[in-house]
């Protein structure tokens, strides 16, 4: 079987070129969604990735993580619209993924930007189990993320924190303290809100998290 890499090399150009193609069928519907976020979960990872286009019957997906062609793939593109697929190619920062059954892209773009509309409406978020620290005006300690999406987190602390505070968050494997707002706190657990949204490039694996806490433990 082919490494991620191999399959990079050797077969991602004859395979990006098929299924281009396809998507330029003139019977087939083709959208341009160079906004849109989706969460997608493999065996063991996943992570928000950004669609660069979506038809009838797959998307072209931006994401640098290493796939292997034929992966199986689950995709969110909101809390309640999901699709499935298989990785065809990867190369160059972008892959194609064919749905495993068509999909009415037009009803299904309509029913998305009726979702975004709703007061109820949720960025997608991506359910993690890694410690993280952050820092008040009173010190540092570490807490619990439990999910997290561009614009803020959820979290579990051993103290309880106040709602409306102004702190810094520093994730697994990173330098930068990126301020947030508690958002609500109940208790020991709240939620946070990133003053500065972060960038979908860096939330694209969940695996390098999770590594990262178990090597510190």
């Amino acid at each position: 079987m082919n490494s991620p890499l191999d399959f990079r090399k050797e077969d991602a150009a004859e395979a990006r070129d098929s299924f281009g193609a396809s998507f330029d069928r003139r019977n087939e519907n083709r959208f341009r969604s160079v906004c849109r976020i989706a969460r997608v979960t493999r065996a063991s990872d996943s992570g928000l990735w950004r669609v660069r286009n979506i038809s009838d019957k797959g998307m072209m997906l931006v994401t640098n993580v290493a796939l292997a062609g034929g992966e199986p793939v689950e995709i969110a593109l909101s809390e309640d619209t999901q699709v499935g697929g298989r990785v065809v190619w990867a190369d160059k920062g972008l892959c194609g993924v064919a749905f495993s059954e068509p999909i009415d892209v037009v009803a299904t773009l309509t029913s998305l930007a009726e979702q975004q509309q709703a007061e109820s409406y949720r960025a997608l978020r991506l359910p993690v189990e890694v410690e993280a620290i952050i820092t008040t005006n009173t010190g540092s300690q570490a807490i619990d993320l439990v999910d997290i999406s561009q614009n803020g987190a959820g979290f579990r602390s051993s103290v309880s924190l106040e709602m409306g505070a102004l702190v810094d968050l520093l994730l697994p494997q990173d330098e930068l303290r990126r301020p947030a707002l508690v958002r609500w706190a109940r208790g020991l657990c709240g939620g946070l809100w990133f003053t500065r949204p972060i960038p979908p490039t860096e939330l694209e694996s969940m695996a390098k998290w999770k590594s990262a806490t178990t090597l510190s433990k």
